[in-house]
């Protein structure tokens, strides 16, 4: 038996991965790095920060000035940034210990590169960065982001990501569905039928929409603005989850998160700017903001009634112009896993 914990449960080390310039960053980099400098210095606040790397010595020179010494650094090939979907996914078996689980990743549904990314798990656990047991999922694929878990049993997930005919087009809804209970020690599933992010490459990832916290509690995405293309599938998401109820049978309590101003690209298009891509840590929320500040403290504020821990923000508007935020380039990890 196995159990997914809870994102505010791993008490370790966050994984994140170094943008360079054989990446779809390559056009902004100074940019994104600095955005990325400014992610490890708020969590490294408040956990260790492993950084991976083709070269270290390009991160640790960026970060000069911030030397902490709960800041490591890993060498690996990668293709992309976006850690929280081919990262490791730490589990707790029966007798305590912890088990790390290494899906598939094949780019979000074959859209992008990830050869590179695909192996960062298990170059981890190869070279004994990570001292726990890999367990070999790579016959399912699946990205962290795509999953949530309360810790206890509960699950919840998006159909349009999780059915897509280019991740598990063999496997049926509900063999779908008892795999992620197998793995994952689960007991239940949510499954959100509606809500969706223009520009979102993921296929509606749950940690864009909808996030687990303590308490019963669901933060979610809405949109009150009947203009807006989000407006009628945030709604049928939101009375998808007025309707969901816990493991006891009982309705969550609900926090409607603000859907940020429109933010276009160059190309004018519309990026999937969410409050709701949030890290969370034992001792703190780390969470992005948009250069809006009336909409970014109104979240802020929503944040904190959930999170009895400060809420810290970063400024991600450089991540969201290659489809992520915050959440999505973080992985966290327990301490019992790692030799740093």
């Amino acid at each position: 038996m196995r159990r997914l914990l809870a994102e505010w449960e791993a008490d370790g080390a966050v994984l994140l991965a170094w943008p360079h310039e054989n990446t779809d960053w390559a056009y902004m980099l100074p940019e994104v790095q600095e955005c990325f400098r400014n992610i490890v210095e708020a969590v490294s606040a408040w956990s260790d920060v492993i950084v991976v790397a083709p070269d270290t010595e390009v991160p640790r020179r960026f970060m000069q000035g911030l030397e902490r010494d709960n800041i490591y650094y890993f060498t690996c090939q990668t293709n992309d940034t976006w850690a929280r979907d081919f990262g490791p996914l730490s589990v707790e078996m029966n007798d305590g210990t912890f088990a790390v689980e290494d899906f598939r990743f094949n780019g979000w549904g074959l859209k992008f590169p990830s050869c590179h990314d695909n192996l960062v798990t298990g170059q981890m656990c190869d070279r004994k960065l990570i001292t726990a047991r890999r367990l070999n999922c790579q016959d399912f694929v699946l990205e962290g982001g795509g999953i949530e878990s309360d810790g206890a049993g509960l699950l919840m997930t998006t159909g349009e990501c999780q059915l897509s005919p280019n991740r598990n087009s063999t496997l049926s809804r509900q063999e779908i569905e008892d795999r992620l209970l197998d793995y994952f020690g689960g007991r239940k599933i949510i499954w959100l039928s509606h809500g969706y992010l223009a520009g979102d490459d993921t296929d509606s990832h749950i940690d864009t929409l909808a996030r687990f916290a303590p308490g019963n509690t669901i933060l979610y995405t809405g949109c009150d603005d009947p203009a807006d293309e989000h407006y009628a599938e945030l709604h049928a998401m939101e009375r998808d989850l007025a309707e969901a109820t816990n493991l006891e049978g009982k309705p969550f309590n609900l926090l409607r998160l603000p859907l940020p101003d429109a933010i276009f690209d160059e190309d004018g298009e519309r990026l999937p700017a969410t409050y709701a891509n949030f890290l969370i840590l034992p001792r703190a929320v780390i969470m992005p903001v948009y250069g809006q500040p009336r909409k970014d403290e109104l979240a802020r504020q929503i944040m904190q009634v959930a999170f009895d821990v400060p809420i810290v923000t970063v400024d991600c508007r450089a991540l969201i112009r290659q489809h992520g935020s915050l959440h999505c380039m973080t992985m966290q990890m327990p301490r019992s896993i790692l030799s740093i």
